[in-house]
């Protein structure tokens, strides 16, 4: 095992307002994380600095064996395969499916003059499959459900075979269907020995795919837990986290949460 993503007293400011504070946090290349916290934890922020699309104001980042600030970010960042709502709103609506996936191999957005290979092609169908969307190959993107797009989003993201695998709340604006079946893609994919380290924002943790490994909480930028999924996971932590008294159950490797009542004074 070797560290793919290692994180010593990160800060990021922007302006007076700290995003996050002192985080300290390494991911090993055969495990997978999932991020959990409420809205403004500063979980987007990690992630865009694990995806070197911003450097932190204090601290130091390694990525992939390289230092961030010592190393061209335009080299590193397609060893990372990342999936966003801003990723997700640049591309444009009138592409094919097929495209919207082999496009990664550049590293662009919408084709233009560049081309491909049949070996291209082939490995965006064979992708799209392993995402259950190769129905969707010859769909322009602005045709697809949102969970239908979430899927091309994940084949489009391992597209250039990454070391490190970013999902920014991939099941955000998903209905129960379009969720419960992402996160049995996902779960796939997480025991998949061949795939990426994985980290995976969210703030349910209804959306924790089985196979995952491990959990990091934020609140307010700074961490309240981190570690092995089945230790970190508890009605203490995720209580301290979202700030309310919470109740956890488990069934079939999957969590729920819910407010704990208040209990009746007689």
């Amino acid at each position: 095992m070797s560290a793919v993503l290692e994180f010593a007293d990160v800060t990021v400011r922007r302006g007076r307002t700290t995003l996050l504070e002192e985080v300290s946090w390494s991911v090993d290349d055969d495990e997978r994380w999932v991020v959990l916290g409420p809205n403004g934890a500063g979980k987007t922020s990690l992630l865009q600095v694990a995806a070197a699309q911003i450097h932190p104001t204090a601290g130091v980042v390694g990525i992939l064996d390289e230092v961030l600030g010592t190393v061209d970010v335009f080299e590193l960042r397609p060893r990372i395969g990342l999936t966003s709502a801003a990723i997700a709103d640049r591309i444009p609506r009138d592409e094919l499916v097929r495209d919207v996936v082999v496009s990664a191999s550049y590293g662009v957005v919408g084709r233009w003059r560049e081309s491909y290979d049949e070996l291209d092609h082939d490995r965006a169908a064979g992708l799209l499959a392993e995402v259950g969307a190769e129905h969707l190959a010859m769909r322009t993107f602005g045709t697809l459900s949102e969970g239908e797009r979430k899927r091309v989003q994940i084949a489009r993201a391992l597209m250039t075979d990454p070391e490190l695998l970013l999902l920014d709340e991939p099941a955000a604006g998903l209905d129960l269907g379009g969720r419960e079946d992402l996160v049995s893609t996902l779960s796939s994919l997480a025991m998949d020995p061949d795939s990426p380290a994985t980290v995976l924002v969210s703030h349910h943790v209804e959306e924790i795919p089985p196979g995952f490994t491990h959990a990091l909480m934020l609140r307010q930028g700074r961490v309240v837990a981190q570690g092995p999924l089945d230790r970190v996971v508890t009605e203490e932590a995720l209580s301290e986290t979202f700030g309310m008294p919470l109740s956890l159950t488990v069934a079939d490797g999957r969590y729920a949460a819910r407010r704990r009542p208040a209990r009746r004074v007689l």
